[in-house]
């Protein structure tokens, strides 16, 4: 691959890429405590997630063997795993920055499906 020309779209691409990295919104942006505030909580609820998953795979496996032995679901394993895939969107959402709401602990467990 060629190095771009001068005055070419790439040289404009990067002066301007340049200009809006090192603006003042970036740098305020970096010295806002909210925003190293937000990137801790969002590290603990990818961490809480992870831990999330382990259980939402015991209660789909412990889910199985009551079906197995009694033919039929146990209606309290019901119930925790629809609140549990409700708090995993809950923190989805809250890390993928489409809901300013911090799940359980910060919050309320969810006790309902999804809106």
């Amino acid at each position: 691959m060629l190095p771009p020309r001068e005055g070419s779209e790439y040289d404009y691409f990067i002066s301007r890429l340049r200009r809006s990295i090192m603006s003042d919104n970036v740098k305020e942006n970096i010295k806002s405590h909210a925003t190293w505030l937000r990137a801790l909580f969002m590290l603990l609820f990818a961490f809480i997630f992870h831990l999330a998953e382990v259980v939402l795979a015991v209660v789909v496996v412990f889910q199985l063997l009551v079906v197995i032995f009694t033919g039929q679901p146990n209606a309290r394993l019901l119930r925790f795993g629809q609140d549990l895939g409700t708090f995993i969107y809950q923190i989805v959402r809250f890390l993928t920055y489409n809901s300013e709401d911090q799940p359980f602990p910060f919050g309320d467990w969810p006790e309902a499906p999804p809106t």
